[in-house]
């Protein structure tokens, strides 16, 4: 293909149809933590991604750094790599979107109508810190325009740092995230002390009011323009939540 019609592709990617409402998938770029293997948890990018392009929407792939996004391969290991997630490895499109997704912008809060954090370990790497300040400047904006911002599992890792008016973002409001027992059930733990924090008291630390449900079970929180989902067992309940409130 010409330069041209590349240059045009690339565009149509970016700036969503004026057409239906348009959400961006935001996923890690961290292939690994403390030396350990990561990346995003399949799952929770592919089962999104589906749902939403079933119900109408326009669907971007975004990372933190742009380009390839590195799967955990745990996630496409027994039991969990589910059917949306081995339909998405045999998608041409969906690859394509995985390998050469779109560097996360703040200016993608006016273009986006929904900002969603995928999971993965990986987001305890660059969901905080030097390598999110665009990420971070996307939510910020995102929210405080009143656009859908949702999480699941370890995407809520890209809230703990975010505020609105000086205060935490998830100041007084009800999230969910990947809980301490999770973290300890899939043998976590000191892999997440020695390189990270635990979500559940982080939130806590900033004043949000944090609810689970039982391990490994699907369950969602709604605090006005924010979404949240504590596992791979939610991202469907998850992006359901997000059609709903683009509805």
């Amino acid at each position: 293909t010409t330069q041209a019609a590349q240059n045009a592709d690339a565009a149509r990617t970016v700036q969503p149809s004026s057409m239906g409402k348009s959400v961006v998938i935001v996923n890690t770029s961290a292939g690994s933590m403390g030396g350990g293997p990561t990346g995003v948890w399949l799952s929770e990018l592919a089962d999104p991604y589906y749902a939403f392009q079933a119900a109408g929407l326009e669907v971007t792939v975004a990372s933190v750094a742009g380009g390839a996004i590195p799967i955990d391969a745990n996630s496409m290991g027994d039991p969990y790599f589910g059917d949306q997630a081995k339909k998405f490895m045999h998608d041409q499109k969906a690859v394509g979107a995985l390998t050469h997704s779109v560097k996360v912008e703040a200016s993608m809060a006016d273009a986006f109508d929904c900002v969603y954090l995928a999971g993965g370990h990986g987001c305890c790497v660059d969901f905080v810190g030097g390598a999110a300040k665009e990420l971070k400047a996307l939510v910020e904006a995102a929210f405080a325009k009143g656009k859908i911002v949702a999480a699941d599992c370890h995407g809520p890792m890209g809230l703990l740092e975010c505020s609105v008016g000086g205060a935490p973002l998830v100041k007084g409001l009800e999230v969910t995230a990947f809980t301490n027992i999770e973290e300890d059930q899939a043998g976590a733990t000191e892999w997440v002390k020695a390189n990270s924090v635990f979500m559940e008291d982080e939130f806590a630390k900033l004043g949000a009011v944090f609810k689970k449900g039982d391990p490994w079970t699907s369950h969602v929180c709604k605090a006005g323009n924010l979404i949240t989902a504590q596992n791979p067992q939610s991202a469907d309940a998850c992006a359901a939540a997000v059609i709903e409130a683009l509805a």
